[in-house]
């Protein structure tokens, strides 16, 4: 049978005024919002690390990822007011950059909001922070970096490539100070078996640094060894400088201290580190709980030589090092 010219008409209108309704019903584009906590500014090669390692992943800028950005300028007293106001804006993800202050800010602001943490330099069981490095066990995880562990490679190599140093002038950050309990055991430990004197010098932030370079050379230093600190990493250029202008060979744990001019480094690669953590914040944004996500630490450590740097300090670089080097700056 044929159906009447006007139900046919009725039915096709039906369907076109359902089929925007239909689409409209579809789920909307999930969005996301990742907090990011920085100890002095945002606006360096890691932050855009973990920024770029999240695009790569798909998520899109402004339509499905928002990033808000919250720094500290230098002052860590203002961290926990930074992590509660991204906790007020209900970000899905808090990324805390390694300092401490800054981790156990977020830790304290939320128990719900995932936080992920890179470049940690302290072992976070030791403060609270997981309940494990397997197991995290609560809204925690992220990368380790366990700078302490690597003080002892980094006096070695001052050792040898500055013959006869006694000296060693430690710089450290006075904010950072509890963080840095374990590097200045290693350092006295490592000092006693080089028969090495090592000698720290605080820094009042990065306004402190040329009184800090002054101390260290009228202290008699050989060289310096600088302890991780923020400062350190984003005033890098400053510090090359400085060690340049008072003759001081120094060493970092930060390989981009080395690549800013610097003498040499020693560590894990702080911006390739940030890119990686994107994968974890990733993997939290897609479902998984930051408490079945073990902690991870780098097995990677990075041996940076600039030889411009070493040819105006009149040092002669090693055969041995520099086939150790995984770059050398000619």
């Amino acid at each position: 049978m044929t159906a009447p010219r006007s139900v046919v008409l009725g039915t096709l209108m039906f369907a076109l005024l359902a089929a925007p309704l239909a689409a409209g019903a579809q789920p909307a584009e999930k969005r996301f919002r990742v907090g990011v906590l920085c100890p002095l500014t945002c606006a360096t090669p890691p932050f855009e690390a973990l920024r770029q390692g999240l695009l790569a992943r798909g998520y899109l800028e402004g339509r499905t990822i928002t990033f808000e950005y919250r720094a500290a300028d230098g002052k860590y007293e203002t961290y926990f007011d930074l992590a509660a106001e991204l906790v007020g804006l209900r970000v899905d993800v808090i990324f805390a950059s390694g300092v401490l202050p800054g981790v156990l800010a977020a830790k304290r602001a939320t128990t719900t909001i995932p936080i992920v943490f890179a470049g940690l330099g302290e072992d976070p069981v030791h403060y609270g922070l997981v309940q494990s490095l397997a197991r995290p066990g609560g809204n925690m995880t992220g990368l380790v970096a366990l700078y302490a562990d690597l003080v002892e490679k980094q006096l070695q190599l001052v050792t040898e490539i500055v013959p006869g140093v006694s000296r060693v002038v430690a710089l450290w950050d006075v904010g950072v100070e509890k963080a840095l309990e374990p590097s200045f055991k290693s350092l006295a430990v490592a000092a006693g078996a080089l028969g090495v004197h090592p000698q720290p010098v605080a820094v009042r932030g990065s306004e402190g640094l040329a009184r800090a370079f002054r101390a260290a050379a009228d202290a008699g230093a050989g060289a310096i060894i600088l302890l991780p600190s923020p400062i350190f990493f984003w005033g890098r250029v400053l510090v090359a400088h400085l060690a340049a202008e008072h003759r001081l060979p120094t060493i970092s744990p930060f390989v981009e201290f080395a690549q800013a001019g610097g003498l040499m480094a020693y560590g894990p690669n702080v911006t390739r580190m940030f890119g990686y953590a994107a994968g974890i914040v990733d993997r939290i944004l897609k479902g998984a709980k930051p408490a079945d996500l073990p902690v991870e630490q780098p097995t990677e450590f990075d041996l940076t030589i600039n030889l411009k740097a070493a040819k105006a300090l009149r040092l002669t670089i090693p055969p041995a090092i520099l086939m150790q080097a995984n770059e050398v700056i000619r």
